[in-house]
């Protein structure tokens, strides 16, 4: 679709976040299994895709090690934000900010804990060999 993006769209963010709360407009992507990849207001396009539904994930023994992408993707898959998601782990935001930038990995005890969670949501994925 081409058309121009409202002027709303740059001051109020509830048109282009991956929040269960907000406008109608970014409930009904979520409902209809898309998030917002990318918003370029220059440009006045918004870009949908829909998450993965199975993602790889390393093994070192019987630890899923998990990296910037597979974090993210269990967080938009869970539709939260990342101080949401934060919350949820009991870790604080810059912690999952710097995950998903790839700043650094979590250690082997968060990473027991994300599987947990990624069972828990249905966050499905193949595993790696």
């Amino acid at each position: 679709m081409n058309d121009t993006l409202p002027n709303s769209v740059r001051s109020q963010r509830a048109w282009w976040s991956n929040r269960r709360l907000g406008a109608w407009q970014a409930s009904a992507g979520m409902a209809a299994g898309y998030r917002v990849e990318d918003v370029d207001f220059e440009q006045q396009r918004v870009i949908f895709r829909q998450p993965p539904s199975k993602v790889k994930v390393p093994r070192v023994g019987d630890t899923e090690l998990w990296n910037s992408e597979l974090i993210k993707a269990l967080r938009r898959h869970m539709g939260l934000t990342q101080a949401e998601f934060a919350e949820r782990l009991g870790v604080g935001q810059k912690t999952v900010s710097n995950w998903e930038k790839g700043l650094y990995v979590p250690t082997r005890a968060t990473c027991k804990h994300l599987e947990l969670v990624a069972q828990r949501v249905g966050f499905t994925r193949s595993m790696s060999k």
